[in-house]
């Protein structure tokens, strides 16, 4: 789990104004959509104050402390909608968890929606919740990268999450030149360019 945001003073869950969540794992082709989509826009924009973008990865029930933190929380995932691949789709508020039941890394680890509902049954719950997903084309590939039609989704998903953020009236700026991979947070050898570029053909 990585706190992308470098205006994240802690690695903690506090008290804040919007969480930005990319979930997924890279290792997975398309099932990286929601990490790489939040690494793109935190490499590419800077926010105000109390608003994080955090790599959440497969955390599952560990991501509960940072849900019951947020007052309002932005989801980027890959999320199957019964839809074409590459489908781009934004849902909001009561109409999220019914929407992210349907992935799991094993058996052992709790879907976001139970992170949802725990978060819910404790009485601490975001305000305002929007999910940008991404119909995935394939998921089975272990070390693969996002499929051509997916990964060429990713600024439309960055475009939607700037929407829902403007509605919600978060401030946010496009950065003078986004970050280069080695000023990125998280270990260098998954960046998407040295990722992709160190498969095996």
């Amino acid at each position: 789990m990585t706190v992308l945001s470098d205006q994240a003073e802690s690695a903690d869950p506090v008290s804040y104004d919007t969480l930005i969540l990319g979930l997924g794992n890279v290792l997975w082709a398309d099932e990286g959509f929601g990490v790489r989509t939040a690494e793109a826009l935190n490499a590419r924009y800077t926010f105000a104050p109390g608003v994080h973008v955090m790599d959440g990865g497969t955390q599952g029930i560990f991501l509960i402390p940072w849900v019951r933190s947020a007052r309002r929380l932005l989801i980027l995932d890959a999320v199957d909608y019964g839809l074409a691949p590459g489908t781009l789709k934004v849902v909001l508020d009561d109409d999220v968890p019914r929407f992210m039941g349907a992935k799991k890394v094993s058996m052992h680890q709790a879907g976001f929606q139970e992170v949802l509902m725990s978060a819910k049954l404790t009485g601490d719950f975001p305000d305002k919740i929007a999910l940008v997903g991404v119909q995935p084309e394939l998921l089975d590939d272990y070390g693969g990268s996002l499929t051509a039609r997916v990964k060429a989704r990713v600024p439309d998903a960055i475009d939607a999450a700037l929407s829902v953020l403007a509605d919600w009236d978060v401030a946010y700026q496009k950065r003078s030149e986004p970050l280069a991979e080695t000023d990125l947070i998280g270990p260098g050898a998954l960046a998407i360019d040295g990722y992709e570029s160190g498969r095996p053909i």
